[in-house]
């Protein structure tokens, strides 16, 4: 990081400095956040403050800022006669394979499913539209709690076309991926998936299950997987504990 700028005298450089102090103190918890999610402090503690400061090329003041704002989000915590340790770690959650959950954390530990809701329903309107299915057709509704070593982790809300997704009411969905179970009844592997990540905030019921604060920002990943001929077959609104998952992938820029 680049070295702070010199102070100088006045009421408004002083508000400058804090200003400039503050936005130091974010610049640095983006880089401290990712060497944490990255494994870069293997025994779970981080580097005392005045050495995080000459690393860093900041002051000392600077990291004890960054290091509050990653208390704030429940990353690292002070423990007295230890320091400033690790106390959240988020999972790896690729955007560039379409892969179903237990597919992509199977490193981690197990993923185990609680299906909340399972049946046909009205589709509505929008869902129709993006299945490819006339208005006020039935799909198949399927709300599951999927948890990774035992914790919330997501709530999957997926609805599927019924001579599709109908044949999935007989199969194991507490402990197998839509994906594969889709694979195993289509005879081949799925084609593509469109898909669209936000933040938004955890409704009452979201939030109860995730066991998440109530309006606490969760990741929103929207996907329409389609089979290789181009049929929309799975319409999913996946809703991520944030403090628990982070998304990346490998974009090529095309000239």
């Amino acid at each position: 990081m680049p070295p702070e700028p010199t102070p100088s005298a006045g009421p408004v450089a002083a508000a400058r400095r804090r200003q400039l102090r503050a936005d130091r103190a974010r610049q640095l918890a983006d880089v401290l956040r990712r060497e944490i999610l990255a494994g870069g402090f293997p025994a779970g503690i981080l580097p005392l403050e005045d050495v995080l400061a000459a690393d860093y090329r900041t002051s000392r003041n600077t990291v004890r800022q960054a290091l509050d704002l990653l208390r704030g989000e429940r990353i690292v915590d002070r423990q007295p006669g230890i320091g400033t340790v690790v106390v959240c770690e988020k999972y790896p959650h690729g955007l560039d394979r379409l892969q179903g959950l237990a597919e992509t954390l199977r490193e981690h530990g197990r993923v185990t499913n609680e299906v909340r809701t399972v049946g046909p329903v009205t589709a509505p309107g929008p869902v129709a539209h993006r299945l490819g299915l006339p208005e006020h057709s039935d799909v198949l509704c399927i709300e599951r709690l999927r948890r990774l070593n035992g914790l919330p982790l997501s709530l999957d809300l997926s609805y599927l076309p019924m001579d599709v997704g109908g044949a999935l009411l007989d199969c194991d969905l507490e402990n197998t991926d839509v994906f594969r179970l889709l694979e195993a009844l289509t005879g081949g592997p799925l084609g593509h998936a469109e898909i669209t990540l936000e933040a938004v905030n955890a409704d009452a019921h979201s939030a109860a299950v995730l066991q998440a604060p109530r309006g606490a920002a969760v990741l929103m990943l929207e996907r329409l997987t389609h089979l290789p001929d181009g049929r929309p077959v799975d319409l999913e609104f996946i809703r991520f504990r944030g403090d628990r998952i982070t998304m990346s992938g490998v974009l090529r820029r095309s000239l």
